[in-house]
């Protein structure tokens, strides 16, 4: 076995651990081509379960495992072998499906593309939280409805952008990025987070607030904290039923960090909207009230990277992998003691 290690000239033997649909997905010809040229890529097919005897042959040869979704669980059995493993590289987001304790503890590197992936999340966030406030929806509802453009001048004046109040919840990489692509708009943004401090959201261009004032005070929340032990239903009765009527809930988290049962009957009643990228569970059932309720907008978690969007990821997973061969590091490396943080 050959005993290199990263540097100028080394050459990594690699292999992709996903699922089919996911390679073909995120990794187009040109993409495999350039990773080709940085690594030496296990032929195909794909690694999609890791107890066959071609995987383990395979396994038992690589540097580098390049993983996406559906990637099996990287546990102690996994990497008993894959003796030569050093690093992953991970073609999304989170990393908590497959990268396990036995990982962390091997000290194996591991990248994530969740920078990559944070940032059409922030895109469709910016879009709903916009869309909401001049309530488009709801009006080209009437318009399709009434072929009458009715007096505009008579719009309420609770509808538009102008000084609307916008609530991030958590200052994660998805809401950090919703932050700055506020700061154009004429929006007061207030921020609940419990590991950033005054001087710290003061640095984001947000006031820092408790977790009521945040509902109670804000025409918009938008939720982007990680599913956690401690954020399951953290938007609980209490928060939602503070919130001011027409106020506006958007979700591109998780579904379960939202009493959907409370959300759903706050809905229903007409005091506030709801926009949910995820929900609980997702997909809801076929009869749940949500899917006909004109104050909801459910969309099928497509705020993540999607289309020509996987050639993002493509590409941060490319440069981690360039950067870790060559000896740099990884410059989005994901750290066992930032997990309780993280999505």
């Amino acid at each position: 076995m050959s005993e290199a290690t990263p540097g100028p000239g080394f050459r990594p033997r690699a292999a992709l651990a996903m699922s089919p649909d996911a390679a073909a997905a995120v990794l187009d010809p040109e993409t495999l081509r350039a990773f080709g040229t940085v690594c030496e890529l296990a032929p195909p097919p794909v690694l999609d379960d890791l107890t066959t005897e071609r995987a383990r042959s395979v396994l038992a040869d690589v540097d580098l495992l390049i993983t996406g979704w559906g990637c099996p669980p990287l546990d102690a059995s996994v990497l008993h072998a894959a003796p030569r493993l050093r690093a992953v590289v991970h073609t999304a987001g989170s990393v908590r499906g497959h990268v396990t304790d036995a990982c962390w503890e091997r000290g194996i590197e591991v990248s994530s593309a969740a920078a990559a992936n944070a940032v059409p999340v922030a895109e469709y966030t910016l879009g709903m939280i916009l869309l909401t406030g001049k309530r488009v929806l709801e009006r080209a509802r009437e318009y399709r409805a009434s072929r009458d453009r009715g007096d505009w001048l008579r719009t309420p004046r609770g509808v538009g952008n102008y000084h609307r109040t916008v609530g991030i919840l958590s200052a994660s990489l998805i809401g950090r990025r919703v932050i700055e692509l506020l700061r154009p708009h004429d929006v007061e943004v207030l921020l609940h987070d419990p590991y950033v401090d005054d001087a710290a959201a003061a640095g984001l261009g947000v006031r820092r607030v408790e977790l009521p004032e945040l509902f109670a005070r804000c025409d918009t929340v938008s939720v982007h904290t990680p599913l956690l032990p401690t954020t399951r239903g953290l938007v609980d009765r209490s928060l939602i039923d503070a919130m001011p009527h027409g106020a506006v809930l958007i979700n591109t988290s998780r579904g379960a960090v939202v009493d959907q049962e409370a959300l759903t009957d706050a809905v229903l009643a007409g005091r506030i909207r709801a926009v949910l990228d995820v929900t609980d569970p997702e997909v809801l059932p076929p009869h749940h009230p949500l899917w006909d309720c004109e104050n909801a907008l459910i969309t099928p978690h497509l705020a993540g990277s999607q289309g020509n969007e996987w050639r993002r990821l493509a590409d941060l997973a490319l440069a981690e992998t360039t950067r870790w061969a060559s000896g740099s590091g990884f410059l989005y490396p994901v750290r066992r003691e930032r997990l309780a943080f993280i999505a």
